[in-house]
């Protein structure tokens, strides 16, 4: 069974920093793209941060470029988000995502990703 799990999430200032992890098992995901993605009531689900299946390309929302850094580790089938100088409008709860497929190199879209982990909530006070 497939199994990613968020952690790292909480409680910060805005200006503040975190930094999310996501453990996968069950299955290695060297090899194929991975992305963050975060969910809010007003906005639904929306695309965060992919990369590659080496690290070698990465891409961002608008919203996070320049403060956000998502990176991996393949033997430790793990994958990050660094969130750096953090607002109120990035409190969400952030989603770790596993691709089935080789193809593309990386994605922006939660369709193109098939495996889910349940969420880890972070919340930026002003």
């Amino acid at each position: 069974q497939v199994q990613l799990v968020e952690s790292g999430g909480g409680l910060v200032k805005a200006g503040d920093s975190l930094r999310l992890s996501c453990a996968a098992s069950g299955r290695s995901f060297t090899g194929f793209f991975m992305g963050w993605f975060r969910h809010t009531s007003a906005k639904g689900r929306e695309f965060v941060a992919t990369i590659s299946w080496n690290g070698g390309i990465t891409q961002y929302a608008d919203s996070v470029k320049g403060r956000f850094i998502i990176s991996r580790d393949n033997a430790k089938n793990a994958l990050y988000l660094e969130m750096n100088s953090l607002k109120p409008d990035d409190t969400a709860v952030y989603y770790c995502a596993g691709s089935g497929s080789h193809n593309p190199l990386f994605s922006t879209s939660l369709t193109d990703y098939a495996y889910w982990g349940r969420g880890t909530q972070v919340t930026v006070s002003s």
